[in-house]
């Protein structure tokens, strides 16, 4: 960013907020990142929401590492960190003053993010007004208009339909059938079988509907409500996919720091 404005605020850690952190970090910006206490990621491996549980994560060479406080962030900047504090009201936003904030929650409505939260404020998907709630929202929905930036309107509603992957959409992802804590002993990378159990809710079975790799599962010992998304499969069977930062994330990530560009030079 063009002279010191360099700090930004991302709300949300998960895999498609990684991908956003991940570029923004890359281009020489000051990031910190929002999480909840429980972050329900599934794509653990390449989301810098896990640090919540692990204390650091590494994510294609870029370390994230959870701070207690707002005092401790500077510290983790000095050291070449993305700190990732629990903080799901965005309260370090007043603290650390950004120039930037970019709504990444993916919670397809806005949350409490506003136009006047910094200079220039960025809201992925549906659920943001560019024009009214933030200066601009990113496509998040995959096709022809993936990472468009959007200054006046919204982007496309949800569908509720997972993307297409190789011919399979619903098929691919996998949801808790009931309310209760999801168990697992499969791990991200594992080969799976049509009618295989990945795992269970209370004593409700989670069988997978078809052949491939688990590319994305919940954290064991979380407790979930009724739909929930507890993890994917890709039938591409390419495990080193579930280690790197998909073509949509960096997508994304690409489109928010052209927009932050673009804004700040306007």
């Amino acid at each position: 960013m063009v002279g010191s404005k360099k700090r930004v605020v991302v709300r949300g850690a998960g895999d498609l907020a990684t991908g956003v952190i991940y570029n923004l970090y890359q281009a020489g910006f000051e990031v910190v990142a929002t999480e909840i206490a429980e972050p329900l990621v599934v794509r653990r491996t390449v989301s810098f929401a896990q640090a919540v549980y692990e204390e650091q994560v590494e994510v294609e060479g870029v370390v994230a590492k959870k701070v207690e406080d707002f005092e401790q962030i500077e510290e983790e900047i000095s050291n070449h960190r993305v700190p990732i504090i629990v903080d799901p009201l965005g309260d370090v936003i007043d603290f650390f003053k950004p120039q930037v904030v970019v709504d990444a929650i993916m919670a397809k409505k806005n949350l409490g993010t506003e136009i006047d939260d910094a200079p220039i404020v960025i809201g992925l998907g549906p659920g943001f007004e560019a024009g009214k709630d933030v200066d601009a929202v990113i496509e998040t929905e995959r096709g022809h208009d993936l990472g468009r930036v959007i200054y006046q309107g919204q982007a496309k509603p949800n569908t509720g339909v997972p993307g297409d992957v190789a011919g399979y959409t619903n098929e691919r992802v996998l949801k808790s059938p009931t309310d209760g804590q999801f168990e697992s002993a499969c791990e991200i990378g594992d080969p799976i079988q049509t009618g295989e159990v990945i795992g269970y809710v209370e004593e409700e079975k989670v069988v997978a509907e078809i052949s491939g790799i688990i590319r994305g599962l919940l954290k064991s010992d979380v407790k979930v409500k009724a739909g929930t998304k507890l993890g994917d499969i890709d039938p591409r069977k390419r495990v080193k996919n579930c280690y790197t930062i998909s073509d949509k994330a960096r997508t994304i990530g690409g489109a928010v720091v052209v927009a932050t560009l673009a804004m700040d030079n306007s």
